[in-house]
């Protein structure tokens, strides 16, 4: 009886024992189950409670797989961390731990996760570490922001807009019901079990949302038979019709009698009103064989672009595209080839231009799902590269659309968003520059003109491009200072060293500036100095003008003085020449008493052969003619050089730069009043020396006219002073005439007694103020 009491007891507690066994077992193969049937977030909660009360390899590696299932990366990342940690753990294990952690974003290197372990990157060529730190150290200057009105806890995705700036995209927006049933899944073959919702991640199906340009939200319904998901909107604007994804609740039976379901292409008509009506399936579709999905309209080459993992591709789900007419009559299925597809997933295509943006799993990228775009030329997609960061990050970025107005957004369930997956609306972060660069006449320049543009303090010359108008454009950064130089053969530079974004209201930093020609060897002042016969020494009559013209050289760098030596006809033609000379060389050496260089003098010489009258050999002249050609001209002038793109010069910022007279007008000397004597008309020799200044003046400066007012006393009668006055201004217009300038550059009337300088009919008048009123005033214009 005793034995039997132990035997009993022993069995008792063996049983008794066993049933924790039991439960963990049942546990697992239930966790199990769930796996199998995809409902992966159920699932993982099943094998963190086994792992919790068994820790060992398999219940955390299950758990690992689960949540990297339903993306939930954190979790995830702790669990492949913790599955490492076993003995059996491999190299796919680590594989796993080193792909959630780049997902999981959390700021971990690669060498920080591999210490420690057997392995180093070389072990991973499923991991394109060089490639992966060459895009994130090249970044886009852009920024990702949340569009107003349109993400949710949940995914929201594949954006699209109309014309009218009406919004669709897909979510899952709604409740969260917890089952136990595995429903369907989006992204590629799956099992329907449930019509309530989706057991990926137990939120309500896929629909897609309308978001108005009035700011109201709706979901649209669908009449599709069997549809249970909708999702990837996409217009066909010019008949108003929405393209889109779906899921049908289509049951094959199989041997195993699981039912697959493959995604489908439908489309609708929009009314008026936003309802969808006389809905259409897409032909290539065949739910039961394979998925066709992500379709995006090409309204200018009349195609549709679309996924699809039917045979004959290159593995995964490729892109192809059909034609259609007006009639919506489809062609056959064209893949893109192997430029753009691989053997892994592309997905959401979009076109626009010469550009191709896609999505993809193979090509070279951050991790998941990658944005690339390619260039579409004569039929071929070529040149396909990865957009980068921030467009991509080491999760799921797909969606990349740009609407008619040039907005751009992409879709993401980077870290950081507001729900799993989210839409971005992407913004540069580039400020622009809009720059007008005219003429003298107000007229934008279309000519080609250099243009350098530098970060200040910095000496990479940043690009800039002509617009549609000639303008100039150019991307620059926010708050930081720049140089902008703008150059064009035979104009002034232009140097902007105050160029700034700092402060900046809005994107556009905008600049208007005026390129102006060089006036080439313009005479900015003239005068002649005079010698004794037979002499080349200065006089000191003359020193006050040369000491004013070195002064003037040394104030403006860009002035040099042309000096033209004469005598008067009496000696021999040789000895002239050599007089002259020496005249001219006198100048200079006078100049280099004030440091001015020989390089900025130019020096020629003409003996008598450059008379100012006819007092030639053997001709009797009076002294104060042979006087006259006893001269050296001296011209001041402004940018000698021919060869040279001048600068601006600073003394000269501020003033008009399109009126070359009137730039250097404070240097001009002042034009000369004439005056006569008692009932006269003939020039007095001291007036005929300002005349011959004022006729070398607007020999050089060919932009001025000259205006003639003679003038008389007010003693005599009216009709006699009129005439008088007539004969005076006709005696310095012919002088000038004489001295070269020209008939039709000079205007003259004559005013007679009309306009005194002293009235002296009101007054009593001295001779003195009676000279004043004989004269004959010069005005430039």
């Amino acid at each position: 009886m005793r034995k039997f009491l132990i035997i009993a007891i022993l069995a008792l507690l063996t049983g008794l024992s066993a049933l924790p066994l039991q439960a963990q077992n049942s546990l697992l193969r239930y966790a199990d189950k769930q796996y199998e049937l995809e409902n992966y977030s159920h699932a993982a909660s099943l094998y963190e409670q086994a792992h919790d009360r068994k820790p060992n390899y398999e219940n955390a590696q299950k758990a690992a797989l689960s949540f990297q299932k339903i993306q939930q990366y954190d979790k995830s990342f702790e669990w492949w961390r913790t599955t490492i940690g076993y003995e059996e753990a491999t190299r796919e294990d680590f594989l796993n731990y080193l792909m959630s952690a780049m997902k999981a974003e959390n700021g971990v290197t690669s060498q920080e996760l591999l210490a420690g372990s057997p392995f180093k990157e070389s072990a991973f060529p499923e991991i394109d570490f060089a490639k992966i730190r060459e895009l994130n150290n090249k970044k886009a200057n852009v920024k990702l922001v949340q569009p107003k009105g349109i993400n949710s806890d949940g995914s929201d995705f594949r954006i699209t807009e109309d014309i009218e700036g009406n919004k669709y995209f897909t979510s899952d927006r709604g409740s969260v019901y917890p089952s136990e049933k595995p429903a369907v899944r989006l992204d590629a073959k799956s099992n329907v079990f449930s019509e309530e919702k989706s057991d990926l991640n137990d939120r309500e199906f896929f629909g897609i949302y309308r978001y108005s340009n009035s700011d109201d939200l709706e979901k649209m319904t669908f009449d599709v038979p069997g549809g249970l998901v909708y999702s990837d909107p996409t217009l066909m604007e010019s008949k108003n019709i929405l393209f889109y994804t779906t899921f049908r609740n289509i049951r094959k039976v199989k041997k195993t009698r699981e039912f697959e379901v493959n995604p489908e292409i439908y489309f609708s008509k929009i009314t008026a009103d936003g309802t969808l009506s006389e809905t259409k399936a897409f032909p290539l579709n065949n739910a039961t064989e394979y998925g066709v999905m992500h379709p995006f309209i090409d309204e200018k080459g009349k195609r549709v672009y679309f996924a699809s993992d039917m045979p004959g591709g290159f593995g995964g789900f490729d892109l192809y595209y059909v034609t259609y007419d007006d009639g919506l009559n489809f062609g056959s299925p064209v893949n893109l080839g192997s430029s753009v597809n691989t053997k892994e997933d592309e997905s959401h295509p979009f076109i626009m231009g010469e550009k191709f943006h896609f999505s993809s799993k193979g090509h070279p990228g951050l991790g998941g799902m990658d944005i690339f775009q390619a260039t579409f030329k004569d039929e071929f997609f070529t040149n396909v590269e990865n957009m980068g960061v921030p467009f991509n990050s080491p999760r799921d970025d797909f969606g990349y659309f740009i609407t008619s107005k040039g907005k751009r957004y992409l879709s993401s369930d980077r870290k950081g968003g507001m729900g799993m997956d989210d839409i971005y609306l992407i913004e540069d972060l580039n400020k622009y520059l809009l720059a007008r660069v005219i003429d003298c006449n107000g007229n934008i320049i279309s000519e080609e003109f250099e243009t350098t543009l530098t970060v200040r303090n910095q000496n990479e010359n940043l690009p800039t491009t002509r617009g549609t108008k000639s303008e100039l454009l150019g991307d620059v950064l926010p708050e930081t200072d720049y140089n902008l130089t703008i150059s064009k053969r035979g104009y002034f530079k232009i140097h902007d060293n105050e160029l700034t974004t700092k402060g900046l209201q809005g994107d556009t930093l905008r600049r208007e500036y005026r390129l102006a020609p060089i006036p080439y060897n313009m005479p900015v002042f003239v005068d002649i100095v005079y010698y004794d016969l037979d002499k080349s020494q200065i006089r000191e009559n003359a020193q006050p003008t040369l000491d004013k013209i070195a002064d003037l050289m040394k104030r403006y760098s860009f002035i040099d003085l042309k000096v033209g030596s004469h005598t008067d006809s009496r000696a021999s033609k040789e000895y002239n020449e050599a007089l002259s000379e020496r005249r001219a060389d006198a100048v200079r050496d006078y100049l280099a008493k004030f440091d001015i260089p020989e390089s900025r003098v130019k020096l020629d010489w003409f003996g008598e052969e450059n008379r100012t009258n006819d007092c030639g050999d053997g001709v009797p002249c009076p002294e104060t003619e042979h006087q006259l050609n006893r001269r050296s001209e001296l011209v001041l002038e402004a940018f000698p050089d021919k060869n040279i793109d001048y600068d601006l010069p600073s003394e000269l910022l501020g003033k008009d730069i399109c009126d070359p007279a009137a730039l250097f007008s404070a240097l001009n000397h002042d034009v000369p009043t004439i005056y006569f004597d008692f009932d006269k008309a003939n020039l007095r020799p001291v007036h005929k020396t300002e005349l011959e200044r004022l006729a070398l003046f607007l020999q050089r400066m060919r932009t001025l006219n000259l205006s003639i007012e003679g003038h008389t006393d007010q003693r005599g009668n009216e009709e006699y002073n009129m005439k008088l006055s007539e004969r005076r201004a006709k005696a310095v217009m012919d002088y000038l005439i004489k001295r070269g300038v020209e008939v039709d550059r000079m205007s003259s009337e004559w005013l007679g007694k009309t306009k005194p300088v002293h009235d002296c009919g009101a007054v009593p008048c001295t001779e003195a103020m009676h000279q004043l009123n004989r004269r004959t005033e010069l005005h430039l214009k």
